[in-house]
């Protein structure tokens, strides 16, 4: 039983690892990239960080080929967390929620 192939848009090199080893443990597969790039690798998931460069576009790209996002930033960048609803995120998490919750957004594969 294989798990998803989770995009990981992150430009904190602290976030990477770490979204990057909890999806690994509950069975996905991470793919970490740190800007946007010029071909999208295929995923069925992304977790993007609202405070990488054109996010925007980003989030409209990846959920036009289908591929479901979660956006994420601090629970006290209100108007971010904001901007990524408005863009189209398929779901929007403050950073503590995809740091210690992860499972809740990617379940675990058995």
């Amino acid at each position: 039983n294989f798990g998803m192939r989770v995009l990981v848009l992150e430009n904190n090199l602290m976030w990477s690892p770490r979204l990057a080893n909890g999806l690994r443990a509950l069975g996905h597969e991470p793919i970490v990239i740190d800007r946007v790039p010029a071909e999208w690798p295929e995923a069925e998931a992304a977790i993007v960080n609202l405070g990488v460069a054109d996010f925007v576009s980003a989030v409209a790209a990846l959920e036009a080929r289908g591929t479901a996002t979660v956006g994420h930033a601090g629970h006290k960048e209100k108007e971010i967390l904001d901007l990524g609803r408005e863009a189209g995120c398929s779901r929007i998490a403050t950073n503590s929620q995809i740091a210690n919750r992860l499972a809740d957004f990617f379940p675990a594969v058995h």
